[in-house]
């Protein structure tokens, strides 16, 4: 018996219904969009007058220790002074080449290293540098040092372990916002002595008068030398841990953006969340052109909703946290390369690490290419901008308000992966509406997941379950 006609029709309905309804599903997991407007507006108020930045309220939890965590054009003396934000993004991206450069520097001479080195003190007096000197770091913990506790702007760096600051009296030191350290004001101040444990552990060290001296030389030029101390640290009004040791730096040079100083919160035995014996940390970094704060944390719980990626080791380099990416998604689908690009090899060559300090995501050339044309082939609707600066893939959106773009997320170990916002794989670099793909390539073994793409994003450090933990929105 034929079908009757009204029951084509229902069936005709209900296939035709079924296709729209995965085509919409498709969509979704291949394109978003994004507020292209929004975005202007925020790098556009870069410009505007200073005004007092409060910690916003705390949203994650009530850890221990907790410090608050600020962009760097938020603090006092590093206001931009470019001219406009093209001039700004500029100065920006040269302090990340300058950045990287020395992250890929330390993670080469770590290869090559078959011990830590002693210096004579003679040979602390001139260290040499490069003449870039640009400084690194683009977020900024307020840390008390001392007791009565005096407070310091100090740079975020995951990629470092020696905590330091600018000292009296000071031979060399560069224009900070804070008045500079006084030890001899600070009760519990405390010079280690050579033999102490602190002081062998050091890569760079020297003695004098049974005196513990250090030396810290980035890949950019800049560099810290003076007393290794132990002083008591105070973080906010959440608590105080004595004894940590720092750098108390007599010869500095660099422009660290008005820092005190650096916060060393890598994997070595001296990073500060080492020396408190933290079993996690945590921060969220805000957009960078933002006004407002958020928190630097330790042995906070980690979110309910986190994506956990395994925390990898390097037994050549302690020092950067390793992270097991095996692959990024564009358009809801794998990019073709090898898993084997990401890894760490034997020899301790290669590999992934999570850096607060870097600003764009950095990708073996291999890899970037790859993902560079696999996002412009999807999104090839966009009117396509020339390049700018180490970003080859550009787009000019001056004339919309919101954009349909490709979907991007990183894939780790273990089937999870991490979406990313818009705003943390395209970025204006003019106020005109020039957007660029925030990705780069670079000729070394080492790629980093630099800050652009953590923007927004809780990331949590689990060192005693060797997991990292991404949150979005819990800033």
């Amino acid at each position: 018996m034929a079908p009757h006609p009204l029951s084509l029709n229902l069936a005709s309905f209900i296939i035709f219904s079924l296709i729209l309804t995965s085509s919409a599903a498709d969509d979704e997991h291949q394109f978003e969009f994004m507020d292209v407007a929004a975005a202007l507006n925020q790098a556009r108020q870069v410009f505007t007058p200073a005004t007092t930045v409060l910690p916003q309220q705390q949203l994650y939890g009530s850890p221990p220790l907790s410090l608050t965590i600020h962009p760097r054009s938020t603090l006092p003396s590093a206001r931009p002074t470019a001219a406009n934000y093209t001039a700004l993004t500029l100065s920006r991206l040269a302090r990340d080449q300058s950045r990287v450069h020395s992250l890929l520097l330390r993670h080469s001479l770590s290869l090559s290293r078959s011990s830590a080195s002693e210096f004579s003190p003679q040979q602390f007096q001139s260290p040499v540098t490069s003449g870039i000197r640009l400084g690194s770091g683009e977020y900024f913990a307020r840390l008390g040092v001392g007791r009565p506790s005096k407070d310091f702007y100090m740079v975020v760096d995951t990629g470092s372990d020696i905590s330091w600051l600018q000292c009296q009296p000071c031979s060399t030191c560069y224009d900070q916002a804070d008045p500079i350290f006084n030890p001899s004001a600070s009760a519990s101040y405390r010079p280690l002595p050579c033999a102490s444990s602190q002081c062998s552990a050091l890569e760079v060290s020297a003695c004098r008068t049974d005196s513990c001296l250090y030396q810290v030389s980035y890949g950019d030029g800049s560099y810290t030398v003076g007393n290794f101390a132990t002083e008591t640290v105070t973080f906010g009004t959440t608590g105080s841990v004595p004894n940590v040791a720092i750098g108390c730096g007599h010869h500095n040079e660099g422009l660290f953006a008005g820092a005190a100083g650096l916060l060393g919160l890598g994997g070595g035995t001296l990073s500060l969340n080492s020396q408190i014996k933290a079993a996690s940390f945590s921060y969220c970094l805000v957009n960078r052109d933002s006004s407002s704060s958020s928190t630097l944390e330790f042995n906070s719980a980690r979110a309910a909703d986190a994506v956990l990626a395994p925390l990898l080791t390097n037994p050549r380099i302690n020092t950067y946290h390793f992270v097991a990416l095996t692959g990024i998604n564009v358009g809801g689908r794998p990019v073709n390369f090898s898993p084997d690009l990401l890894a760490i090899g034997g020899d301790g060559r290669g590999g992934v690490i999570i850096d607060s300090g870097t600003a764009v995501t950095r990708l073996r050339s291999e890899v970037y290419n790859s993902v560079r044309d696999a996002f412009a082939g999807m999104a090839r609707d966009l009117p396509a901008a020339s390049g700018f600066s180490l970003f080859d893939t550009c787009f000019d959106l001056s004339r919309m308000t919101t954009v349909r773009v490709p979907t991007v997320s990183l894939q780790f170990a273990g089937g999870k992966a991490v979406a990313l916002r818009p705003s943390n794989f395209l970025i204006p670099v003019d106020d005109a509406g020039k957007y660029c793909f925030a990705f780069a390539g670079t000729s070394g073994s080492l790629s980093i997941i630099g800050n652009v793409q953590q923007q927004g994003t809780r990331v949590s450090y689990d060192l005693a379950n060797k997991v990292i933990g991404f949150s979005p929105n819990k800033c």
